[in-house]
């Protein structure tokens, strides 16, 4: 200890020298520290900019930012006049055609939960339709309308789908036997190489088969009935008939047939 003291005794101006230079050291220290610091800030700035950037979109040469303006008024009414008719189309393919109807007799059956929501949305939408593209209506008065198609459109796609699934399910089996036998019926009823009597009877026969099982509507009817008035087809002659025809040498002068034998 005492050396201590004497080394610096003889040595004491070296602490300002070794001051100087720890002064040096903690200031470079610092000064690195606070270099450090910004660094980290600006990468985080940096990664912060790339990330929002990635977030939006860029608009380049080839794929153009679109600018989206709402089409005209009359020209959204036109659009959604075609998906209402065509909805509408596409029930009264059912509802107009006797053959559909049996073999998909929930189409027509309003205690059908599914049906029954189907009729009311096609009920609401037809209430909202405008007179014509030209007609003057609100934004609002638009949007309700296109709502009210887009749920006629589901409500029938769900009912079409159930009906399909049940068929003829929900019948009985002596039910479904009738429901068969007109089905077989209406082939001859519209059968063009039938006779008018074979076509009126086979359509009445269906007629009696159906009553009380499905509700046909009277357009349907009408329809049914104008394809079974239609006009015969030409048929060829029957090979007995032309056996019979006059002129045949098995019959003399008289009318009274030849005997082979006399020859």
């Amino acid at each position: 200890m005492d050396q201590f003291w004497i080394f610096a005794g003889h040595y004491w101006w070296l602490v300002f020298p070794l001051a100087a230079g720890v002064g040096g050291l903690v200031t470079r220290w610092d000064s690195l520290a606070g270099r450090r610091h910004r660094r980290r800030l600006e990468i985080l700035k940096a990664k912060a900019e790339l990330r929002a950037a990635n977030l939006q979109p860029v608009a380049t040469m080839s794929e153009p930012k679109p600018i989206t303006r709402p089409s005209p008024i009359p020209t959204q009414l036109e659009q959604l006049f075609k998906a209402h008719d065509a909805v509408t189309a596409r029930w009264l393919d059912y509802e107009l055609d006797v053959a559909k109807l049996i073999a998909y007799p929930a189409m027509s059956d309003g205690r059908q939960p599914l049906t029954a929501a189907f009729l009311r949305a096609r009920k609401v939408a037809d209430g909202l339709r405008p007179a014509s593209t030209d007609a003057r209506i609100t934004a609002e008065d638009l949007a309700e309308y296109r709502t009210a198609v887009t749920d006629y459109e589901v409500a029938f796609d769900l009912a079409e789908r159930e009906a399909r699934r049940l068929k003829d399910s929900n019948f009985t089996e002596v039910e479904r036997k009738r429901l068969d036998t007109a089905k077989h019926l209406i082939t001859v009823a519209v059968d063009e190489a039938a006779t008018p009597a074979e076509r009126q009877l086979a359509y009445k026969r269906v007629r009696d088969e159906l009553d009380g099982l499905l509700a046909i509507s009277d357009e349907a009817l009408v329809i049914l009935e104008e394809k079974v008035a239609l006009p015969l087809t030409a048929r060829p002659s029957r090979p007995d008939a032309a056996a019979s025809a006059p002129g045949d040498d098995t019959r003399d002068a008289g009318g009274t047939a030849s005997d082979p034998r006399r020859d």
